[in-house]
């Protein structure tokens, strides 16, 4: 008895001898293991006593140090388990609730902290030899009940004054993984992560993407991700045995994955899991791996639906460059303006207004001006208009992968936008992956990737720059969201994925599969401004292989329910509005706001049905509910219950349908404008034609 109870005890302690720590999700469904016990640490995860991620390796590689991987022992661990709710300024949800068990833990190792040898007799004549010291690092786990996340902590201690990061050891085993379907885009590519998303298993998934969503033949589904990217490397996801994907970092241009003065701080390392589809986009997961909102009053940030000169371009009517065909003029700004003040919309966008755009920009970041406009343009009279009218001029900075000549100008740029009372920007970085051009402190240019940690920092500078003068930043071109956004709510949507402007010279388009797909793989990370709402396919021709969305218009509508984002794009042109009025009431009607959301009905690519309740403002009735379904190709009829609905009221449904003979290929206009009255109790049949949808209104009576 007694010798039992002191076997134990050296277990709990800490000691040199091998130790596994179990954390739990506050429901018991999820446990994750971190063991010692072989030579190097390692975790893996249970999802209702299944098998989800198998066991998989954890540990650091320096430039100089010795590697944290083999030998490190855990030494301490620290316990919490955390209840809370915060509050979103914006968002899907008003009230986002953090229940989630916490662990941390310390691991040491008395280690040779530099292994490369002496370069030189005059080294070894100064006994310049590598020095054994105790080096530590710690992992913490936070575990949810949809999912858990962990992250490394270097601190400062004796030999890593400065730290060169070469790559993380950390591992993601996807258990049956011949057998789990993975959604996923290719990591590190030239179009960075605008591309078409694949389903495959996972073996052919090699280097990819995070967000990456797998879906195993159980039925559980997994999210691979990150949360909280600052000051670090990016992640992707590199298939090395089968199933057994290592977080591989995007480097510097030297190599080098993560360069710090001042210890280290990982992202953390994110994987949400569900019984469904629909459970991973019920998630807060990420947001609640970010830090609370660093900026303090952010009143200013204002979500709202915004009109622009911008598909005109991308259609060929008109250009960024100056000349005869010039978008960006004051009499096309004041034409959009003038729309936007009466169908309720709150700014109106403008690309090509400044100095840079004639020639061929996409080469060519270094002429780029961000504060002079083209003779046409008159950003003085436009901002005095606008506030006239009650509609904000939104700005443009587009980079074109110059960060060196934003950056010289970036003070500038936002104190003219300050100044005319822009309070949105929407930045771009044209530019190839691998191609961002930075001149270093000795007038070098290097070109580094969009992931990377100097680009990490890059975004955020332009970000926390902005906040200062209460502007808000909508970055396309972007790193992937990590949530951020709970941190600084200026950063306020991105793109990072394939948006509305490859339906008009995509080549191929956007196929019907495409926003399901999205849903359930890059919208997991936070808002996309995807920029929805065409109603005129027929722009070059309504045949099913020209360059066009590849959609309903009804799908169109109901994408700016399924697509969360705080700013939403009306984004085609007002003629084209004018002409189908009913439809576009829909549009006008839409809150980028809500009270809450709820994902009810979907599956990886396939279809899905969100319903959101509208965050009660002077437009918007505070119990005003809409939902929004939508498929690929394949036509479907589902029915959904409707018990989101306040329970003790009456709602008006107002249904935008796909017509009887509706198909997104020979009859894309086909729709269907109808109300009846429902309650929490009754179900409704959503019948979408192929790839369409519907959009529906439930407005309390």
């Amino acid at each position: 008895m007694f010798r039992n109870s002191a076997m134990l005890l050296l277990l709990l302690s800490g000691s040199a001898l091998a130790e596994t720590v179990k954390v739990t999700s506050p429901d018991g469904k999820i446990v994750v293991e971190v063991s010692d016990d072989n030579a190097q640490p390692e975790y893996r995860v249970y999802y209702k006593d299944q098998s989800v991620i198998d066991p998989s390796l954890l540990g650091l590689v320096f430039k100089e140090q010795a590697p944290f991987t083999e030998g490190f022992k855990i030494t301490d661990t620290q316990r919490d388990s955390i209840q809370s709710t915060w509050q979103q300024p914006w968002g899907e949800r008003q009230t986002v609730s953090d229940h989630h068990n916490y662990v941390r833990l310390t691991l040491s190792h008395d280690q040779v902290v530099n292994h490369q040898q002496p370069k030189s007799w005059l080294a070894k004549l100064f006994n310049e030899q590598p020095k054994h010291l105790s080096a530590q690092y710690t992992l913490e786990f936070k575990v949810f009940n949809d999912g858990l996340g962990f992250r490394y902590t270097v601190p400062n201690q004796p030999g890593f004054e400065k730290i060169e990061l070469v790559k993380e050891s950390t591992e993601f085993s996807i258990a049956n993984a011949d057998s789990t379907t993975a959604y996923w885009i290719p990591a590190r590519g030239w179009n960075r992560y605008e591309y078409i998303y694949n389903e495959t298993k996972v073996p052919e998934a090699a280097h990819i993407h995070t967000p990456a969503t797998f879906k195993m033949e159980n039925g559980i589904h997994l999210s691979i991700h990150e949360a909280a990217l600052t000051d670090y490397a990016a992640m992707t996801l590199n298939q090395r045995r089968t199933g057994k994907y290592v977080a591989d970092l995007t480097p510097w241009s030297d190599g080098v994955a993560v360069k710090s003065n001042n210890g280290l701080q990982s992202s953390w390392r994110t994987i949400q899991i569900a019984d469904s589809a629909v459970g991973l986009i019920n998630s807060d997961l990420i947001l609640n791996l970010n830090e609370p909102n660093k900026l303090g009053d952010v009143s200013w940030v204002k979500p709202g639906k915004y009109v622009g000169i911008w598909w005109e371009m991308h259609i060929n009517k008109s250009t960024w460059g100056s000349g005869e065909r010039h978008g960006a003029t004051t009499e096309n700004t004041k034409y959009f303006m003038d729309f936007a003040s009466k169908y309720g919309f709150d700014g109106v966008l403008v690309e090509g207004w400044n100095i840079g755009w004639d020639g061929d920009w996409f080469f060519n970041g270094d002429v780029f001006s961000f504060t002079e406009n083209y003779p046409d343009f008159d950003i003085e009279a436009l901002s005095a208009y606008g506030a006239e009218k009650g509609v904000k001029l939104i700005g443009h900075h587009e980079t074109s992968g110059n960060v060196t000549n934003y950056r010289d100008q970036m003070q500038g740029a936002l104190d003219l936008y300050a100044r005319l009372n822009v309070e949105q920007i929407k930045t771009g970085y044209v530019a190839d992956g691998g191609n961002i051009k930075r001149i270093d402190e000795n007038g070098i240019v290097r070109k580094e990737w969009h992931d990377g940690q100097f680009m990490v920092n890059e975004y955020l500078y332009n970000v926390t720059e902005a906040a200062k003068r209460k502007i808000s930043i909508n970055t396309h071109e972007p790193v992937k969201d990590t949530g951020l956004r709970r941190t600084y709510p200026n950063w306020i949507a991105r793109e990072g994925a394939r948006g509305q402007e490859f339906n008009a010279w995509g080549t191929p388009p956007n196929p019907p599969s495409h926003i399901p797909m999205l849903t359930f793989t890059r919208m997991l990370s936070g808002p996309m401004d995807f920029t929805p709402g065409i109603f005129d396919m027929g722009f070059n021709g309504l045949e099913a292989d020209k360059n066009r969305p590849q959609t309903t218009i009804v799908k169109q509508l109901a994408s700016y329910v399924v697509l969360y984002s705080p700013i939403q794009m009306a984004a085609d042109l007002p003629e084209n509005y004018l002409a189908k009025k009913d439809a576009f009431q829909f549009i006008i009607d839409v809150p980028t706001d809500w009270q809450e959301s709820v994902a009810i009905s979907g599956e990886v690519g396939d279809y899905v049905v969100i319903a959101r309740k509208a965050k009660g403002t002077e437009r918007y009735a505070e119990d005003d509910w809409f939902l929004g379904a939508l498929t690929n190709e394949d036509a479907r009829s589902i029915d959904v219950s409707l018990t989101f609905l306040d329970a003790n009221k009456t709602y008006e449904a107002q249904i935008y349908r796909d017509g009887d003979n509706a198909h997104w290929e020979t009859n894309p206009y086909d729709y269907v404008i109808e109300s009846k009255t429902v309650t929490a109790k009754d179900v409704l049949t959503i019948k979408m034609a192929s790839s369409g949808g519907m959009a529906v209104r439930f407005k309390a009576l």
